[in-house]
């Protein structure tokens, strides 16, 4: 029976400087990995990859560490473990995806996905496999949202942008938040831009994202389909009398009570 014995020598003393020199080796050598996965999980992303999507889905490549991170105005980025203490998946999953193949998106453009599309049943496994972070995944069309333009994110066919509406709170107390209307959307794509629209229950759904300068962004997504009848449609009503009174700056629109702003700051 294999045995194992310890010996403790208790007149052996580390200083305290000694162990914020073995902590400070240690966060360097920590660093300095993390730096060389980064650099392979972007060459990986770079990397052209020839493989073709079947009807009704599309195949993307994500980093799947893309949201564990935050980037300061001084370019220095420091790691999040999102998953240890989140059990929101809209907060923890990585969502920032670029198109391999696909029917109407062009190669290599950036889109925002379902936070729940990045599972095994729609993973690619045994290709192109490495220590990145780097995977690849053909998921279904109606599980991406938006593709990225030289100019900004636009919203795929079948999904309008939009911001919620507020009653603004015009009392003496302070910190008492504005009231949203429930159900309600002020939209900022398509052809209903500009119009504020009632929707189904629970439509207004905010996705998660990294930007551009490696900061977290939110958008607002509703479910419309201009010109087609479609089973999942979600705007039902488009509501003059509450467009009027945003027009004449008597509502806020934003993504919360935090910014929501009159429609002057919006465009």
């Amino acid at each position: 029976m294999n045995k194992k014995h310890f010996v403790l020598i208790e007149d052996q003393k580390v200083s305290k400087k000694d162990i914020e020199l073995i902590e400070k080796e240690r966060q360097a050598k920590l660093k300095a990995h993390s730096k060389r996965i980064l650099a392979l999980n972007k060459e990986k992303l770079k990397k052209p990859v020839y493989i073709k999507h079947p009807e009704g889905r599309v195949v993307i490549s994500i980093d799947l560490e893309a949201k564990n991170s935050h980037t300061f105005s001084s370019g220095e980025k420091i790691y999040i473990g999102r998953q240890f203490n989140n059990l929101n998946r809209r907060e923890t999953e990585p969502v920032n995806a670029y198109v391999i193949s696909a029917s109407d998106i062009p190669y290599g453009s950036e889109i925002l996905i379902h936070p729940n599309a990045i599972n095994d049943s729609n993973k690619i496994f045994n290709f192109n496999e490495n220590i990145s972070d780097v995977k690849y995944y053909s998921i279904p069309e109606n599980q991406c949202y938006f593709w990225k333009t030289a100019d900004d994110w636009q919203p795929l066919k079948g999904f309008v942008t939009g911001l919620r509406v507020f009653e603004e709170y015009r009392g003496a107390l302070v910190g008492v938040n504005h009231t949203q209307i429930k159900n309600v959307l002020y939209i900022t794509s398509g052809h209903l831009r500009g119009k504020v629209v009632h929707t189904l229950k629970a439509c207004d759904y905010e996705m998660i994202f990294m930007g551009s300068n490696g900061v977290e962004q939110r958008v607002i997504r509703c479910r419309h389909f201009e010109n087609e009848i479609n089973e999942r449609e979600e705007i039902i009503a488009v509501d003059e009398y509450l467009t009027k009174r945003i027009v004449g700056e008597d509502l806020l629109v934003g993504i919360s009570f935090s910014d929501a702003k009159s429609i002057i700051f919006t465009l």
